[in-house]
């Protein structure tokens, strides 16, 4: 299985630091070609958001490179995959949580991971409010859930999802790993096929996008190349910087 990639992260027109931080990681295994693709958004009210978010990418580039090809191995890797980053991401909120109290700070950050095998099969890990998306020339699909206080409004039949998105709390995070007491993480199995795209997106970057604009500039039809995904993932940023997006803003997309 072969993929084509683009990224893009900006600052945005009014934070001082860029708390996202993302990796995508391809390598040749003994059981075919391996996917990983990791978006982590530091938390936009607490301070060193961005210490929080980069050690993430870092804690699981190293699995990626350490442990990954041992659970490779197993009869079950995607059972095993979910066990691990479980472990990783309890013992990551403890960490970074003590780091906090010891330097008297807060921090945390989201989480949404991505893996895919190379027979299709894919693992979505999932915390906070960043987002994975699968887009195909039929449409747009959200493959995760918001962990948040509106979301939960929502479920629960207590608010709208167009009141929730004009809601001043909706990046009131339930759960981040760093800032919470304890973490429990969503996961999502799937499959991927020739010809689909898979974005991961933190908050700023879809707020003000709507999933009609995602459709058009990302759908596979319009984005034969690589260079065609990366020119529209950019000028989706530049068009949330347009509309006055505060947040930070950031997309990785893979094609299949």
């Amino acid at each position: 299985m072969s993929y084509k990639f683009a990224s893009h992260t900006d600052v945005g027109i009014r934070k001082s630091t860029n708390q996202d931080s993302y990796c995508i990681r391809e390598a040749e295994t003994d059981k075919g070609t391996v996917l990983f693709a990791l978006l982590c958004d530091g938390m936009g009210g607490l301070e060193k958001g961005e210490v929080a978010s980069a050690t993430l990418i870092r804690v699981w580039s190293d699995w990626f490179e350490k442990d990954l090809p041992h659970i490779l191995t197993c009869d079950d890797i995607l059972g095993e995959v979910k066990s691990s980053w479980t472990r990783l991401m309890t013992s990551e909120n403890y960490r970074i949580g003590q780091f906090g109290v010891q330097h008297n700070i807060n921090l945390g950050s989201t989480f949404t991971g991505l893996l895919i095998l190379e027979d299709g099969r894919y693992i979505i890990g999932h915390v906070g409010d960043s987002r994975a998306y699968r887009i195909t020339n039929d449409g747009v699909t959200l493959l995760t859930e918001d962990q948040t206080l509106v979301a939960r409004e929502v479920a629960a039949g207590r608010m709208t999802a167009e009141d929730a998105e004009r809601d001043p709390r909706r990046s009131i995070l339930l759960q981040c790993i760093g800032a919470s007491a304890s973490v429990t993480p969503a996961f999502y199995f799937g499959e991927v096929s020739e010809g689909e795209n898979y974005m991961l997106c933190c908050d700023g970057f879809r707020h003000l996008i709507s999933n009609d604009e995602f459709y058009a500039y990302l759908c596979p039809e319009t984005n034969p190349t690589e260079a065609y995904l990366q020119q529209h993932v950019e000028e989706l940023v530049e068009l949330n910087k347009e509309r006055k997006e505060s947040d930070n803003i950031t997309a990785v997309c893979i094609g299949i």
